[in-house]
């Protein structure tokens, strides 16, 4: 499989996802797996549920929509026992994040593989990008990041660190620089040397501001004249903690810049986690990443599988 949509377990290990979910495990979802033991479910359960899923931030929606399935499934399967009441809902979580889909692609022989983050300030962006160099690094390939939040006078110094910590070359220009141009001499640069991986980072945009949305929309112009098949990853980086506001702007940033896939920043900070399934219903993108930790080796690929599992057991 093309290193690009490799699912190994780097950066995280084995365990991280389930460490990451250790929190979100023991807040509202372990109160979810007090219902189930129960044993049969009253209109009052139902309730409950539905009232706990909702402060997990799944949504009102997809929480309606989920709740209404289970009690299909629970009625038609004339379920009653804990553990069958956990595993249907389980399979009913699993649905939901089945019907995501990337957009991502490979790039062709001979250019880099070019992935856009996005997102705005403070959510884990400049972390999460020097996780993933690190990631793509430790597999053996070249990488170069872009520092093309060049809006914030401390972000160019932060990713140059962070580059530093990983391991990786960062491309910069002055603060104040026009973001499209510190792209466009970062892909010139990855072509020039044969470079396999670019990671452009951009300024935290604030999602009602239409001026900066506009700015990184010509920050991927710019990209797609160097490379036209770039960017082949647009990755949007949300905090696991900020709720249904990050699916607001999972709304905006795909709008703007055609979104393909999520990664989920500090997830071992939250008791909730439910906003996973709102994105996922609603935006039909996937997470891909999960942040587990603020070590370099803290980014866990996300199965949604294994997240169900660990959410419920």
């Amino acid at each position: 499989m093309p290193f690009w949509s490799r699912r190994e377990e780097k950066g995280g290990g084995p365990a991280g996802l389930e460490e990451g979910l250790a929190r979100t495990r023991q807040g509202i979802f372990a109160r979810i797996g007090q219902i189930f033991r129960r044993g049969g479910l009253s209109e009052e359960d139902w309730e409950e549920l539905e009232a706990l899923l909702i402060e997990a931030d799944v949504g009102v929606q997809t929480t309606m929509e989920l709740v209404q399935a289970l009690r299909r499934r629970v009625r038609e399967e004339g379920i009653r026992e804990p553990e069958r009441l956990r595993q249907a809902l389980a399979g009913e979580l699993r649905a939901i994040l089945g019907t995501a889909r990337s957009s991502s692609r490979p790039p062709e022989p001979g250019v880099p593989y070019v992935i856009l983050v996005v997102g705005v300030n403070g959510v884990g962006k400049t972390t999460t990008i020097a996780k993933l160099a690190y990631r793509y690094r430790r597999e053996g390939r070249s990488v170069l990041l872009a520092a093309a939040d060049t809006f914030r006078a401390a972000a160019i110094e932060q990713l140059q660190v962070w580059g530093e910590r990983a391991g990786v070359p960062v491309l910069a220009h002055q603060p104040g620089a026009d973001p499209g141009a510190v792209a466009f001499d970062a892909l010139s640069a990855a072509l020039a040397r044969g470079i396999e991986v670019v990671i452009v980072d951009t300024a935290g945009r604030l999602h009602t501001k239409h001026n900066l949305m506009q700015e990184l929309e010509k920050v991927r112009r710019v990209i797609q004249r160097k490379i036209p098949s770039a960017p082949h990853q647009v990755l949007l980086v949300i905090d696991a903690t900020t709720g249904q506001n990050g699916l607001a702007q999972a709304r905006l940033f795909t709008s703007a810049v055609q979104v393909t896939d999520l990664a989920l920043a500090k997830l071992d900070g939250t008791a909730r986690g439910g906003i996973v399934f709102a994105i996922v219903r609603e935006l039909g993108l996937p997470v891909t990443y999960v942040g587990t930790g603020e070590k370099l080796e803290d980014l866990a690929d996300f199965d949604a599988d294994r997240f169900v599992q660990a959410l419920l057991s």
